[in-house]
């Protein structure tokens, strides 16, 4: 008799506990003010962790604008990749200087770059262009993060 129950309560508490243990970059939920939050801590950051800090904002605004977009505020996804890209090119000027993190910033762009791709196969003919410029500008940070880890 144990056995009967023993297993079907063991099969039901590991198919429930699996998705409890996995996380990954888009369990959390951004909004305006954690965006606004990690833009100032940006701003009073030490140079060294500046780049780290950017990719992560950029990531950040990425999953929100997506959020934005999905919900049919398409002017604050666009208002949000504009920002984006302005932080892509940040990125670039502040890659030299962070010794740290760079790897975990390489990866945090990656992954980025894969929800733009995502938003661009998703979104509406006219908004195309600028997901894919954004796209492109960020797959560019990306590529030279990965060329800077590997040279170290």
């Amino acid at each position: 008799m144990r056995s009967k129950f023993g297993i079907p309560v063991l099969a039901v508490l590991i198919v429930t506990s699996i998705p409890a243990c996995a996380s990954g970059f888009d369990d959390k939920v951004y909004d305006q003010q954690s965006i606004d939050a990690l833009a100032a801590k940006v701003s009073q950051a030490e140079p060294s962790e500046q780049c780290f800090l950017y990719a992560q904002l950029v990531h950040e605004m990425t999953e929100f604008s997506l959020r934005q977009y999905a919900a049919g505020d398409v002017g604050k996804a666009t208002s949000l990749l504009k920002q984006i890209q302005q932080l892509s090119h940040k990125i670039h000027l502040s890659m030299a200087n962070d010794n740290k993190r760079l790897k975990n910033a390489q990866i945090l762009l990656r992954h980025t770059s894969f929800r733009l791709t995502e938003m661009l196969h998703n979104s509406a003919s006219e908004d195309r262009p600028l997901v894919a410029e954004t796209l492109a500008q960020v797959n560019e940070a990306q590529t030279e993060a990965m060329l800077q880890v590997f040279r170290k």
